[in-house]
């Protein structure tokens, strides 16, 4: 099975997390700007709430995979207010036909003061768990 971790963040909080799923599982976690060129069953994608939405650079990573290449997606992130990206990051999968797992990562992020030391290390432990029942 072949795996990818890609991630966007502006915090580092989600870098955090893409690196204990790569490390689940035994690949490297690389930022959206590094592209997919090569069959992949899963994509592990890191994002979160930046404006009420998904920044544009992740928008546009999704709208420039391509379907021949990505089995499905598997959808992981961190934020300080909002919580799951699983609605708008399937909205952009859905228009280029990569299907997504109904299945995702989300914890609190910490964000000028809020929710201070998030992602902890209980949540990168709980990212590592989920990301190794992903590939059982």
């Amino acid at each position: 099975m072949n795996i990818a971790v890609r991630y966007y963040t502006k915090t580092g909080n989600t870098k955090r997390l893409a690196e204990a799923i790569a490390n689940a599982v035994g690949v490297e976690a690389l930022p959206i700007s590094v592209p997919i060129t090569e069959h992949v069953d899963i994509l592990f994608l890191g994002n979160s709430y930046y404006a009420f939405s998904i920044d544009p650079e992740v928008r546009n990573f999704v709208k420039g995979l391509d379907k021949n290449y990505v089995g499905k997606i598997v959808n992981f992130g961190s934020a300080a207010m909002l919580n799951s990206t699983y609605k708008k990051v399937k909205a952009e999968a859905d228009k280029v036909g990569i299907p997504m797992d109904e299945r995702e990562f989300h914890c609190k992020g910490e964000f000028k003061g809020i929710h201070k030391g998030k992602p902890d290390a209980d949540d990168l432990k709980a990212a590592e768990e989920f990301a190794k029942r992903i590939v059982e």
